[in-house]
């Protein structure tokens, strides 16, 4: 065997690590792609019944962003094994107590049906700030790419970039809005 084909074995079987930034993404469109890459559904080698998924880390897991009113909506269940120990949780209260909690079970209801969901589970590694240890940060090789880009805020805009912009209409010096 080559030095060629064996480090192409090498990439195919290891487990690489995955950081993925979860600001302002929608946790339930960035489960599925996150699904991909802890159940290995990339790799060549992919079978339900093998183990060859990679290691995921999400960070900013704290400023996820629900669609339309689904934080006031979006209600989660939770039992406590006893008699009336049923309850509903609206998302906006789970995300304050723990949030990391939406993002860790909108993938794991993504791999719905997977036999090995529990141990691919475990290899998801969620954040709610940026700041990762550093024995993980170590470890990371790859990026995944966001669904949908972060917007700038106002105030991030350079002033110099402002002024540059083209003004579609040029008001008059003396001009009073009303």
């Amino acid at each position: 065997m080559s030095i060629i084909q064996r480090s192409q074995q090498w990439g195919t079987f290891a487990r690489i690590w995955h950081l993925y930034d979860a600001k302002w993404q929608d946790p339930y469109l960035s489960a599925e792609r996150i699904k991909m890459y802890l159940m290995g559904l990339y790799k060549p080698i992919y079978h339900p019944l093998n183990d060859c998924g990679d290691h995921v880390v999400v960070i900013n897991s704290y400023d996820i962003a629900l669609r339309g009113d689904e934080w006031r909506r979006r209600a989660y269940f939770h039992h406590t094994g006893y008699h009336g120990g049923a309850s509903w949780t609206m998302a906006w209260e789970v995300h304050k107590k723990n949030p990391t909690m939406i993002m860790n079970k909108a993938v794991y209801k993504s791999m719905k049906g997977n036999l090995q969901r529990r141990y691919s589970m475990q290899r998801l590694h969620i954040f709610k700030d940026e700041n990762v240890p550093e024995n993980i940060m170590q470890n990371i090789s790859n990026q995944i790419k966001q669904l949908r880009p972060v917007p700038l805020r106002l105030d991030e805009i350079p002033p110099q970039e402002v002024a540059e912009f083209p003004k579609l209409v040029k008001y008059p010096e003396n001009y009073i809005a009303q």
